[in-house]
């Protein structure tokens, strides 16, 4: 038998064991003050989105909110229209036709949406705001956060957390606004007469706010959206997206006005670290396009600025793409940006039609359970049924009730009934026919309903009959 010899089987010493956090501990960002044409644009979508949400549930519809949630009476008003529970397969179609658009932008121009209409971001530019003139801007403030605590500084803090307070309440009164009428919610809030479903959502979404524009900010972004882990997917190098010009800005390094930096191997950029300081959620752009990045467009401003200052051409970051920094030309309209436009425009022609087509009555009919039939005589058998009668119009409405489906088929109860608007009835009805006039034991019939005051407002609906036919 062969010997092994013992240092063949002697542990060896062990290298150096590297060690990785798997939790970074956050950084508190501070953001610079700037301007730019990125930033204003940012300031207009921001302040349409504002207004939007925050008028919308003042506005007055004849004698209803405008665009009211009511789920105790389980209607949806938006603006005209009003939606039932029946029509919730109306509100998958619109989400997934605003998703598609988000694909077709996304794809188009990267993560635009979230750096100028995310709601995430609106409210924490609206909060990094609010720190900035309570507390002054980035140098200031990172000075005094090494500092102790102060009566000055303290009353700085009161101020800014006060601000963010008023920000987060009234964002959650717009918000329970939109599910209780904000014209009787906005007075109980000020006399502290809410109730407790109210006070509740109030108190939730003041504080999920405040969190998340307040204290999360980028982390909501980085860690919790799920949109910045999928967009990737589609882009492709034709997608518009913020990138650094590696070609023109490096090498990076200081220099003075006199000198001849590119005699000296420098490019234009001057590694200032402005366009990392503007950055809402802490990259460096330079470093590649990175999943944090949200396309706010900060860094581009913040970097023209400074090329403008210093006598350099603008765009050394830029929104572009990777086919142009490579010298070639982009495609706009690609077979994957196509096929989402497709998709959309044909799903929103559908979804307008439905709209648009949409009958303002709904009708369920629903036999009566406990007793199959009843013979009424020899030769009559009668069946029962419910009626639910759905009014969505906005003024009250007679309908008329025919059946058809057996000859002589008779409708027993009043063929009329009054329904007011925007209410649901049940309406018993009972329908007798001829057993010498019925061939089956389950006979199909339609029972119609139709408005008289307008014969193309109608439902007509497929039920059965029932009678002892062996």
């Amino acid at each position: 038998m062969k010997q092994i010899p013992v240092s063949d089987i002697t542990p060896k010493p062990s290298r150096e064991v590297e060690t990785y956090d798997l939790y970074a501990k956050r950084e508190h960002i501070y953001v610079k003050f700037y301007k730019g044409i990125y930033k204003n644009l940012r300031i207009i979508s921001g302040a349409i989105m504002l207004a939007m949400f925050y008028g919308f549930p003042w506005i007055q519809w004849g004698d209803r909110q405008a665009i009211l949630f009511d789920l105790p009476n389980r209607q949806f008003h938006v603006f005209s229209a009003t939606f039932w529970p029946q029509d919730f397969i109306l509100l998958s179609v619109l989400l997934i036709i605003l998703a598609f658009v988000l694909f077709v932008v996304t794809v188009f121009a990267g993560r635009l949406w979230c750096g100028y209409a995310c709601p995430q971001f609106v409210w924490t530019w609206l909060f990094i705001w609010a720190e900035r003139i309570t507390e002054g801007d980035r140098n200031q403030r990172m000075r005094q956060d090494k500092k102790p605590m102060t009566a000055v500084l303290f009353s700085r803090k009161i101020a800014k957390h006060s601000i963010w307070f008023v920000l987060s309440i009234s964002t959650a009164i717009a918000f329970v606004g939109y599910f209780t009428p904000i014209r009787e919610l906005a007075p109980s809030f000020i006399a502290l007469g809410l109730g407790p479903w109210e006070l509740w959502w109030i108190g939730f979404i003041g504080v999920a706010t405040y969190g998340n524009a307040g204290w999360l900010r980028e982390q909501v972004c980085i860690y919790m959206c799920p949109y910045a882990r999928f967009q990737s997917v589609m882009f492709d190098r034709d997608t518009l997206v913020i990138s650094y010009d590696e070609i023109r800005g490096e090498s990076r390094g200081k220099r003075s006005r006199k000198t001849d930096y590119v005699a000296e191997g420098l490019g234009d950029c001057i590694d200032c670290h402005h366009c990392v300081n503007v950055c809402p959620t802490g990259i460096d752009i330079r470093d590649g396009l990175q999943i944090e990045c949200v396309a706010c467009g900060a860094c581009v401003d913040a970097c023209d600025d400074i090329m403008s200052r210093i006598g350099y051409k603008k765009g050394l970051i830029k929104y572009t793409t990777e086919t142009n920094l490579e010298g070639g030309d982009t495609r706009i309209l690609r077979p994957k940006l196509l096929s989402y436009l497709v998709i959309v425009i044909a799903m929103m022609i559908y979804f307008g039609y439905v709209i648009f087509d949409r009958k303002p009555i709904e009708v369920d009919v629903h036999r009566d359970r406990s007793q199959m039939f009843i013979e009424v005589s020899d030769e009559l058998i009668e069946n029962a049924y419910t009626l639910k009668i759905a009014n969505k119009g906005h003024t009250e409405e007679r309908f008329l009730i025919t059946v058809t489906g057996i000859p002589g088929i008779q409708l027993m109860s009043i063929d009329t009934v009054l329904v007011k608007a925007g209410e649901l009835i049940d309406y018993p009805i009972r329908i007798r026919a001829s057993i010498y006039k019925i061939s089956q034991r389950n006979t199909p019939i339609d029972i119609r309903v139709v408005a008289k005051s307008n014969a193309d407002t109608y439902s007509v609906n497929e039920s059965r009959f029932m009678a002892p036919i062996n």
